[in-house]
């Protein structure tokens, strides 16, 4: 059995590790209930034509970004059951976009979620935005195998103990 002893100091300000270096939830119970938003993004490259047929709404299973869209969705609304130590919250209203990008060849992806809770949604942000790209993938593999996820971030929260949070630019 490993001695965590050293890292009680250490892990004081990490919420999520108790004094014997175990991972816990977090009690969220003496918090404020206040309204939260997240936003993150995400980026799915590919080939011409998969971007072209994807546009067009030529791709084999059908809308691609229509059915990625719900399944970001869905995703949020799961998070706590995907995230072992996050805390079930009361989603009130998530969107998932597409923007297409012609110089890059691909998508930029983002979902906002908002709550009224005493807790913040960046973790259902950010697994909307993932689940939102692994659908389009998997809508458009047969065009193109060899797309690629990537720069999923959070770029935005609001509410809560720790204020507000904006990512710089990059």
């Amino acid at each position: 059995m490993q001695d965590f002893s050293e890292n009680k100091i250490q892990n004081a300000s990490l919420s999520h590790i108790n004094d014997a270096g175990e991972a816990q939830m977090v009690d969220v119970s003496d918090k404020k209930i206040t309204k939260r938003e997240a936003i993150a993004t995400g980026k799915v490259l590919m080939s011409q034509t998969c971007f072209e047929a994807i546009q067009a709404g030529d791709a084999p299973k059908g809308d691609v970004l229509g059915t990625a869209r719900i399944a970001g969705i869905m995703a949020a609304k799961q998070t706590s059951n995907l995230i072992p130590m996050c805390h079930p919250l009361p989603i009130k209203k998530v969107t998932v976009t597409f923007t297409p990008d012609a110089i890059n060849i691909g998508y930029l992806v983002e979902a906002t979620v908002t709550t009224k809770s005493e807790t913040g949604v960046e973790m259902e942000a950010l697994t909307a935005v993932s689940v939102a790209a692994l659908t389009l993938y998997d809508m458009a593999k047969a065009l193109d195998k060899a797309m690629t996820i990537t720069d999923i971030q959070l770029l935005k929260k609001t509410g809560g103990k720790s204020g507000d949070y904006f990512r710089n630019s990059l």
